[in-house]
């Protein structure tokens, strides 16, 4: 793990990984493979037959079943316990979303028969199986026998090759880009087979959150809450940001000074200047999308570990739609994060050799955006993604919105890449520890005195390694407070 990443907490991580061993062992037994073919044979009325091995990905696990009369083999997938933190709500959601975008774009998605939040097996979907060669991403990374090694982007891969996949995938973003909706939220389907935009966005960094890091669930959005404004969704991830600084209890912060960077990072980027700071450079620019919508479809975990391809390296499925939701376009007009496979806070050697060695191949991901977005008419797109991104990554807007989403990165991001393009100039060689003490002023009067009794107060909880289960209001009212709510 890079250094640019902050530490999970590892009491959480290794307390889920202990019980995903149980529960693995129970979902490879006969009898619940025996139910995945039941409740195929219910659903589709025919006898089905589960044919081995299972397969076990990052969020579920999934059952091959045969059915009578039927070519084309299914799968049931599950999400995995432990894991997933919200498998009812992620599974009707991911559920919804995947039809919506088999329905409404041309973008090869798997049929998705049945899924509900209820079965013997607990929530499900049966999906149709897809034929295929393999990922896409295994066409363009490093080669590497061993599966724990996590992919990162051949650096010997020729030209033509990585603009010819880098082309494929930038034509279904630019599919996913005319897709727009009226809140920020997840999709549910109604009974009448419509969809609507009714749950909280649901991401990938709130289940990390949870599984990762042992923050009370309580202190999420509501569930079923929705946004009418990309500033509300905004404020919701920096307070997330700042309950992660609250409640991860072991590993996050080791000390005081640090603590400090961490606590003035999240306070920074709740307070709403840095969108005034940015009004200096953003009138020369692309105009920006309202405010208030239309909000564009962005999917957390969409990359080439998620895309499946022929013989001929075709796309032939985008798999995994889970921890995908409606949010502010800005998302989907920044370059994406995966061009070099890797996450940039995890990368080795640093996060500065991520941005260069991103910076090389960006070129070659915006001229296979220009000749997609050619050959698709300019004129029928919202807008062109070639020169948003080519912008965002130019402005340093790339660097905001994958902070604001990730909240192990944010603190680095922050000061590396935020706080001088948007509060000014700090002296140089000021160490980590003390960076706080550049932009204090970034704090009200009540801020600053709330310092130290909060880093005293984490100083002190940290000394016992140990999981606190807080309850629903004790742990609101301790949001409550550090937001002076």
């Amino acid at each position: 793990m890079g250094d640019a990443r902050a530490q999970l907490d590892n009491l959480a991580w290794d307390k889920n990984d202990e019980a995903w061993e149980i529960s693995q062992k129970r979902l490879r037994r006969r009898d619940t493979c025996e139910l995945a073919d039941s409740l195929v044979g219910e659903k589709f009325g025919r006898p089905a037959t589960f044919s081995p091995p299972l397969i076990i990905g990052g969020y579920n696990i999934l059952y091959k079943v045969q059915v009578e009369g039927i070519p084309s083999d299914v799968y049931v997938r599950l999400p995995c316990p432990e894991w997933v933190q919200f498998p009812i709500e992620k599974t009707l959601h991911e559920g919804a979303t995947t039809r919506y975008v088999r329905e409404h774009t041309e973008i090869p998605v798997p049929e998705v028969f049945y899924h509900g939040g209820r079965s013997e097996l607990g929530p499900f979907m049966i999906l149709q199986h897809v034929e295929n060669h393999g990922l896409l991403v295994d066409r363009i990374k490093t080669p590497n026998l061993d599966a724990d090694v996590t992919s990162i982007l051949d650096p010997n891969i020729s030209e033509a090759v990585l603009s010819d996949f880098y082309g494929k995938v930038a034509r279904c973003l630019l599919k996913i880009s005319q897709l727009s909706f009226d809140r920020i939220g997840s999709l549910s389907e109604n009974v009448d087979s419509t969809f609507s935009v009714t749950g909280r966005p649901l991401s990938k960094n709130m289940n990390d959150m949870l599984q990762l890091a042992n923050i009370p669930r309580s202190v999420l959005p509501p569930e079923n809450t929705t946004y009418d404004t990309t500033n509300d969704w905004y404020v919701a991830l920096a307070e997330m940001h700042i309950s992660q600084l609250i409640f991860q209890h072991n590993d996050l912060v080791t000390t005081a000074e640090i603590t400090k960077d961490h606590r003035l990072s999240c306070f920074g980027f709740a307070d709403d200047s840095w969108s005034a700071q940015s009004k200096s450079w953003s009138s020369q620019l692309s105009r920006a999308p309202s405010n208030l919508g239309p909000f564009k479809l962005w999917a957390d975990d969409f990359r080439p570990g998620n895309i499946l391809i022929d013989r001929s390296d075709e796309i032939v499925a985008a798999i995994d739609w889970e921890f995908t939701y409606a949010g502010p376009a800005q998302f989907i007009l920044d370059c994406p994060w995966w061009l070099l496979l890797e996450v940039p806070e995890s990368w080795k050697p640093d996060i500065d050799d991520w941005t260069e060695v991103c910076n090389t191949r960006l070129q070659t991901w915006l001229l296979a955006m220009e000749s997609a977005e050619k050959d698709i008419g300019s004129d029928t797109l919202p807008f062109l993604l070639s020169v948003h991104m080519r912008e965002s990554w130019e402005t340093g807007r790339f660097w905001l919105n994958y902070a604001a989403k990730n909240s192990w990165a944010f603190d680095t991001i922050f000061w590396k890449y935020l706080d001088e393009k948007f509060f000014g100039l700090r002296e140089e060689g000021v160490a980590q520890g003390d960076l706080w003490k550049t932009k204090i002023n970034l704090l009200t009067e009540k801020e600053r005195a709330a310092m130290e009794p909060f880093v005293k107060w984490k100083m002190e909880d940290k000394k016992e390694r140990k999981l606190v289960d807080l309850g629903p209001e004790e742990a609101k009212r301790r949001l409550s407070e550090a937001l002076f709510d």
